[in-house]
C-alpha cells in the first residue's frame, strides 16, 4: 500500500512501458537499463571525462600567454623618448634650440626644458621646425619602435593617439562581432576563423611600411585578437562544473599576466616593434591545429541548445554502471558534426521583452565602462597633478602586478562571499580611492599619493575581471558570446578616454577623474540589483535568464533553498 506522500514509482521522463507489440530486450543484456534522461549541460560536460575535460581547459589557457604580446603591446608600440632637432654640432640652449616655458615667468631651472620640435638654424631666432627630422635618446622600452621609425612626434604626433583609438575600436568590434558569431555558428567556428585572422593580420602588421597601413592592419588584428580571446572565454567556462568556473577563470587570468610580464622581457631582448609584433603571432600558428576534428570539440552547451547532442538513448547508454571507464572514451556525439546546420533557436521578440536580462547587461555593461576609464586616471595621476611622471618600467610594472593582484583576491573571496558581494566592495574601494586622491592632493606626501593610486588601481581591475565573469554566468547559452562582448564592447569605450587624454595633452584630467568617481559610487547603489551566480547552473535559454532574479531585500528566508535558484526546463 502507497501512502499519499510516497514519491511516484514511475518519473515522467521514464519511457513508457513496452507493449505487447513491442520487442523484447535482448537477453545478453544482464544488468538493468537506467532510465533514459534527456542530456542537461551538467551531465553532457561530466560525459566528457575527467581527463578530457581537463586537457580541453588546459588548451584554452594557453592562448593567452601569446594574446598578450597581441593585446597588450600598445605602451611598448607607442612610448615617445625624449628627443630633439638633429643638429649637426652640440645642443646649446638658446644657441642651437629655443627655450619652452611652460607658462607666464618659466625659466631653466625653474620649470620648461629645451625645445623638442624646433631649431635655430643661425644660432639666432626666429625658430624654424626640425628640416634634418629627430635625435632620440632612448631609455626605456624599445629602441626602436613606431615613434622613433617614422618620426611620430611634434607635428605627427597625432597618429599616435589615433593609432590607440583605432586599436581599441577594433577590439570593440571583435568583441561584438565574434561574439555573436560564436552565439549562432558555434565556439569551436569562431575560435578558428578568429585564430586564422590573427595569424594572418599579425603577420601583415610587421611587414606594414606607412603609419596608415600599420594603423589599418592593428585595427584588424586588434578584431581577430579580442575573438580569440572571447570564445576562448566562453569554452572554458562551458567546460567547467560550477565548483571550478572560478578556478579555471583565475587560471586564466594569471596567465594572461604572466604574458605581459613575458612581454617586457621579450622586448628588452628584441628592442625592435617588428620582432616583438612577430613573437606574439608566431606561436598562434600551432594554435590553428584546434580546428582539426577532435583536438578541440565544440562546446558541449552549445551542442545541446542547437540540438547536436545526438540521441538521448545512446547517450545515457554511456552512462551506465561502468563510470569508470569513461575517462578512456571520447564523447564522439560531441565531436559528430551532423548532416543539417542546426543552430540555437533565438527569438529575437522574447529577447527584446527579456527585460531582466537587458537589466543585467546595462548594470554590468556600465560598470565596466567605469572600471576601464578609471583605471588611466590612477595611472597618470601622479604625472598630472606632480608634473613629474614616473618611469614607464614603474608604471607598467604596477599595472601588471595589481592586475595579477586583483585575480588573486578573486581567487580568494569570490567564492565565499558571492560575485554581487566582492564586486560591490571593489567598486565601492575604487570611488573611495579617487575621492581620497581628488580632496587630499595638495597634502598627500608622493608615497601616499603612489599608495592610493596603487590601491584604485587594483580594485579596478578587480572590479573589471569580475564583471566579465559575473556576465558570462548569468546569461543564457543562447546569447552569452553576445552578452559577453557587449560588456567587453562597453569596456573597451571607457578605455578610449586614455588616448583622448593624451591627445588634448592631459587638460582637464581632474573634471575627467571627478566625472569617472562620482559614476563609480552611482554604480555601487545598481550592483544591489543584480543576482547571485555562486555555484549556480549556467541558464541554457532566454527563460532560464529571466530566473536570474535578486531576491526581495525585506524578505526573511526560513529554509536553506539558495537565494537563486534556476531550475533547468530540460530536466
Amino acid at each position: 500500500m502507497m501512502s499519499p506522500d510516497s514519491p511516484p514509482l514511475v518519473s515522467p521522463s521514464l519511457p513508457p512501458s513496452p507493449t505487447p507489440s513491442s520487442p523484447a530486450p535482448s537477453s545478453s543484456s544482464s544488468l538493468p537499463q537506467q532510465p533514459s534522461l534527456p542530456p542537461t549541460g551538467e551531465v553532457m560536460v561530466l560525459a566528457l571525462g575527467r581527463r578530457k575535460q581537463r586537457v580541453l581547459i588546459a588548451l584554452s589557457i594557453l592562448p593567452n600567454l601569446f594574446l598578450a604580446f597581441l593585446l597588450s603591446s600598445d605602451p611598448l608600440l607607442t612610448l615617445a623618448p625624449p628627443h630633439h632637432c638633429h643638429l649637426p654640432g652640440p645642443l646649446v640652449v638658446n644657441v642651437s634650440v629655443p627655450w619652452e616655458r611652460p607658462g607666464e615667468g618659466g625659466r631653466p631651472g625653474e620649470g620648461g626644458r629645451p625645445s623638442q620640435c624646433r631649431q635655430y638654424l643661425n644660432g639666432s631666432p626666429p625658430a624654424v621646425d626640425c628640416p634634418a627630422g629627430w635625435d632620440y635618446n632612448v631609455t626605456e622600452g624599445l629602441k626602436h619602435n613606431i615613434v622613433t621609425e617614422w618620426d611620430l612626434v611634434c607635428g605627427q604626433y597625432w597618429l599616435v593617439p589615433v593609432e590607440e583609438v583605432c586599436f581599441i575600436l577594433g577590439m570593440l568590434t571583435g568583441c561584438l562581432g565574434l561574439g555573436f558569431a560564436a552565439d549562432r555558428l558555434g565556439r569551436s567556428k569562431a575560435l578558428l576563423t578568429s585564430l586564422t585572422l590573427s595569424v594572418v593580420f599579425g603577420v601583415l602588421v610587421c611587414v606594414a611600411p606607412y603609419p596608415s597601413v600599420f594603423i589599418a592592419m592593428r585595427f584588424a588584428l586588434a578584431a581577430a585578437s579580442a575573438g580569440v580571446y572571447l570564445t576562448l572565454y566562453l569554452t572554458r567556462l562551458e567546460l567547467c562544473e560550477p565548483s571550478r568556473r572560478l578556478l579555471v577563470t583565475v587560471l586564466g587570468g594569471l596567465l594572461s599576466v604572466a604574458g605581459e610580464l613575458l612581454l617586457l622581457a621579450v622586448a628588452l631582448g628584441f628592442q625592435s616593434w617588428r620582432g616583438l609584433l612577430g613573437a606574439g603571432a608566431a606561436p598562434l600558428t600551432l594554435f590553428l591545429c584546434y580546428g582539426v576534428p577532435g583536438v578541440f570539440p565544440e562546446s558541449p552547451r552549445w551542442l545541446l541548445l542547437a540540438g547536436r547532442s545526438g540521441d538521448t538513448s545512446s547517450f545515457s547508454g554511456r552512462r551506465g554502471p561502468s563510470r569508470d571507464g569513461r575517462d578512456d572514451e571520447s564523447f564522439t556525439e560531441l565531436d559528430q558534426e551532423p548532416s543539417g546546420c542546426s543552430r540555437p533557436r533565438l527569438s529575437f521578440p522574447e529577447l527584446f521583452h527579456s527585460r531582466n536580462i537587458w537589466k543585467n547587461i546595462c548594470i554590468l555593461g556600465s560598470t565596466s565602462f567605469i572600471s576601464h576609464g578609471i583605471s588611466h586616471c590612477y595611472s597618470s595621476f601622479r604625472g598630472d597633478v606632480r608634473g613629474n611622471a614616473p618611469s614607464f618600467y614603474w608604471t607598467y610594472l604596477l599595472s601588471v602586478c595589481a592586475g595579477g593582484g586583483a585575480w588573486l583576491l578573486l581567487w580568494a573571496t569570490v567564492d565565499r562571499c558571492g560575485r554581487r558581494g566582492i564586486l560591490l566592495l571593489s567598486m565601492t574601494m575604487t570611488g573611495l580611492a579617487s575621492l581620497i586622491l581628488l580632496g587630499l592632493m595638495d597634502y598627500l606626501s608622493e608615497t601616499a599619493i603612489t599608495v592610493f593610486s596603487a590601491l584604485g588601481l587594483f580594485s579596478s581591475q578587480a572590479t573589471a575581471s569580475l564583471c566579465i565573469l559575473f556576465t558570462a554566468e548569468i546569461m543564457p547559452t543562447v546569447i552569452r558570446g553576445t552578452g559577453v562582448g557587449a560588456v567587453l564592447a562597453l569596456g573597451c569605450v571607457g578605455r578610449l578616454s586614455s588616448p583622448l587624454m593624451d591627445l588634448r595633452n592631459h587638460y582637464g584630467y581632474f573634471l575627467h577623474h571627478v566625472v569617472y568617481s562620482s559614476l563609480a559610487l552611482l554604480a555601487v547603489l545598481s550592483i544591489l540589483l543584480l543576482p547571485e551566480s555562486k555555484r549556480k547552473t549556467l541558464p541554457q535559454t532566454l527563460s532560464d535568464g529571466e530566473l536570474y532574479r535578486r531576491p526581495p531585500l525585506g524578505r526573511r528566508r526560513h529554509d536553506n533553498v539558495p537565494l537563486l535558484v534556476t531550475p533547468n526546463p530540460e530536466t
